[in-house]
């Protein structure tokens, strides 16, 4: 497969056919100018596509055969109007709100006279409204309209409007989904810092801005139109509003690595001897490029792999961010070559005028890491290994669940609110079990008299009827907070023990749904589809890399690492975002991020393995020599995947900046995972596996050999 342009090809090898990759990037070069004006104009239209139509972000947090989803579905068949939004006013005075009654009627009148408003309820009058003491009460604001359509900018109107009135003596704060989601910052800070502190890298790298600039400018090509694209797919598609972030921080991370890994193959050639720029890209697209294509197909792979999971919640983000990495190739093989080819002479100027200033061979550090790892490959392994082992521990007792306002940041108003009433009405109050009773009126009685009977549950209310009167509806408050352990055992316990035997006697059927159920559901849906999603995954990759190296333990070898650099990044999330290391906010993890976090994790981790492995194998293939390849390989791409991860490390570390917890467990997921296996993994612990495999390493049985189809990844570009 080679490239079908009219550049010099490198002394002594012979065109062949050439293949889609090398026919997309062969037009680019050929036709540079027309290529990147195509770019711009792509990027252009669907930004301005996207931007007249708007979004259509839907969370799909559906659960099929759970109980929680069944207590939903009850509510949509007997309460087809549907369920208008609300947020809450939380008033507390330490003198007692009696003093303050007047100054709250006059803040109930004026929300009650704002956008959207459909009702404000007294919070002296309404029932179970005001605290034991009278210092602590809350108000419902009733809005016309769903969640999912309510402004967020009416929403932020209504804090400020009911915060005006707070004074000395009299504390207000507004709680509720809306309330947090009007309390989050618009974001950008984290996405611009991690760009600025991949451009310092890369310029550090590479000594020239206009060189460190192209790789950062073929990712936010990529990133930019897959944003659009992704607006304008969300009125086909069901996707959940946390996409597009989430695709963001992989895009570029992605973008930006898969650009760097060509463009570094680029620079490695021009430094030869005789090599001129021409063919220099035709090197760098046989290798690099395409290590990179596969690469990304086995990112794509573990992302698809969600599907395998059959959670809705999680078909939108997977194929939001598979189209992002589908973009991001083409970006490196039409984009990147174009740029090179208008740009190339001031580049290869600036490269060998910052490669003329180096003292040493390229890759000397890396050959003496290589050696000395090879001398006694036993040590590091086992060291390496016992630290990976030893950062997975704490994700044994991982705990999921989803955030509420008590995971927020203290000086929100939304965490405010919450507090206050957790101190007033008990730390229940805020994540109440919605139980609810099929069967006749004596049926619902029967619950709540159960119900009160349980020691962990605090307060019950009267059942209430739907409006069909086929239906009631119990809230039962835990003596618990929503994220607490106790409570998704309290669930666990009234779903096996105190409903069943209710059931049997008065022969009703009773469903327990809220929000710490439908955690505890989604959380058992991911545990007993995870086999499977696992299966999926790994296999599939596996049997890529066997295909490609035409081995047996490459592959096997990479499988075992991979899945060790995942549960290393999980329990480091669980001791900061589980235990509250480091100042975070102690409380369960987002129940979907370990399964996001297993799959991109899965994919970029075979973008070091196969940038590392090919150039050892392509090593291997020229000289026979196990270890003289070991230690070339790791020469040529040491730095290369050490800046790589630096990139990725900045990038997905700098979303710690965004005021979203899923985000950040995100960010600290990916920035530890890629550290862990670039610095450990694919520098000491790969090059000591390889070393014990010697020429075993690329073994593989004949019948699988016959089976196997052949991927020629790399070619002898010596």
């Amino acid at each position: 497969m080679t490239v079908d342009t009219p550049v010099r090809r490198p002394p002594g090898k012979e065109g062949g056919r050439p293949g889609l990759l090398h026919r997309v990037a062969g037009w680019s070069m050929r036709h540079a100018g027309v290529a990147v004006l195509l770019w711009v104009a792509a990027l252009v239209a669907v930004t301005a596509a996207s931007t007249l139509i708007g979004d259509n972000y839907r969370n799909d947090n559906s659960l099929p055969g759970t109980d929680s989803q069944r207590v939903t579905d009850i509510f949509r068949e007997h309460q087809p109007q549907g369920d208008t939004a609300s947020v809450q006013l939380v008033l507390h005075a330490d003198g007692g709100l009696q003093a303050q009654k007047q100054r709250v009627a006059s803040m109930l009148a004026a929300v009650e006279g704002l956008p959207h408003v459909a009702s404000v309820a007294d919070p002296f009058t309404a029932p179970g409204s005001l605290s034991e003491d009278g210092r602590t009460a809350f108000s419902t604001v009733g809005l016309d309209t769903t969640v999912e359509d309510m402004p967020i900018e009416d929403v932020r109107t209504i804090i400020d409007r009911a915060q005006e009135f707070g004074t000395t003596g009299l504390q207000v704060e507004v709680g509720g989904d809306l309330a947090r989601s009007a309390a989050e910052s618009e974001g950008g800070a984290a996405e611009g810092a991690g760009m600025l502190a991949a451009l310092v890298i890369l310029v550090f790298l590479f000594g020239s801005l206009l060189a460190a600039t192209l790789p950062l400018l073929t990712a936010v090509f990529a990133v930019g139109g897959t944003l659009g694209l992704l607006v304008l797919g969300s009125h086909v598609f069901t996707v959940p509003d946390y996409t597009a972030p989430v695709m963001m921080l992989v895009g570029l991370g992605v973008g930006i690595d898969y650009a760097l890994l060509i463009f570094s193959r680029y620079r490695h050639e021009l430094l030869k001897d005789g090599t001129d720029r021409a063919a220099a890209s035709v090197v760098a697209l046989d290798t690099a490029g395409r290590s990179v294509m596969f690469a990304g197909c086995t990112v794509v792979i573990a992302l698809l792999g969600l599907l395998a999971l059959g959670l809705g919640s999680l078909r939108g983000v997977a194929l939001g961010v598979t189209l992002t990495v589908l973009i991001t190739m083409l970006a490196a093989v039409s984009l990147l070559p174009a740029l090179l080819t208008l740009f190339g002479k001031r580049i290869e100027e600036s490269v060998r005028k910052h490669a003329a200033k180096k003292r040493r061979t390229p890759g000397d550090g890396w050959r003496k890491l290589a050696a000395v790892v090879q001398r006694g490959p036993w040590v590091p392994l086992v060291l390496g290994t016992a630290a990976l082992i030893a950062l997975s521990l704490p994700a044994l007792d991982m705990r999921l669940g989803f955030a509420d306002a008590g995971t927020d940041d203290p000086a929100k108003t939304s965490r405010k609110a919450y507090d206050l009433l957790a101190q007033a009405f008990g730390p229940g109050f805020n994540g109440p079990l919605v139980v609810v009773s099929e069967g006749d009126r004596a049926a619902a009685q029967a619950l709540g008299e159960a119900l009160r009977r349980d020691p962990n549950i605090a307060a019950v209310t009267p059942p209430q009827l739907t409006p069909d009167g086929k239906v009631a509806t119990v809230l039962a408050f835990p003596k618990s907070a929503p994220q607490d352990a106790a409570t998704s055992e309290l669930v666990e316990r009234l779903r096996d023990d105190t409903l069943p035997a209710l059931e049997t006697r008065t022969r009703a059927d009773y469903l327990v749904g809220g929000a710490t159920a439908a955690a505890d559901d989604f959380s058992s849906a991911v545990s007993n589809r995870l086999p499977i999603f696992v299966l999926v995954v790994v296999g599939l990759s596996a049997l890529l890399l066997m295909a490609v190296f035409r081995s047996i333990l490459v592959p096997l070898k990479a499988a075992v690492l991979n899945l060790l650099s995942i549960g290393a990044s999980l329990g480091v999330i669980t001791l900061v975002f589980q235990q509250g290391w480091f100042g975070a906010q102690p409380g369960p993890i987002e129940a979907f991020v370990p399964v996001m976090i297993f799959a991109i994790v899965f994919g970029l981790s075979m973008d070091y393995e196969v940038f590392l492995v090919s150039r050892i194998h392509e090593e291997w293939r020229r000289t026979k020599d196990a270890k003289e390849a070991v230690r070339e390989g790791l020469a040529n791409t040491g730095s290369v995947i050490t800046a790589a991860a630096a990139i990725m490390i900045v990038v997905f570390g700098a979303f710690l900046l965004s005021p979203d917890r899923m985000l950040k467990q995100f960010g600290l997921g990916l920035a530890t995972a890629v550290l862990l296996d670039a610095v450990l993994i694919r520098c000491v612990i790969v090059p000591a596996v390889m070393r014990l495999f010697g020429d075993r390493a690329w073994w593989l049985p004949r019948g699988l050999d016959r089976a196997l189809p052949h991927i020629a990844l790399e070619k002898d570009y010596s």
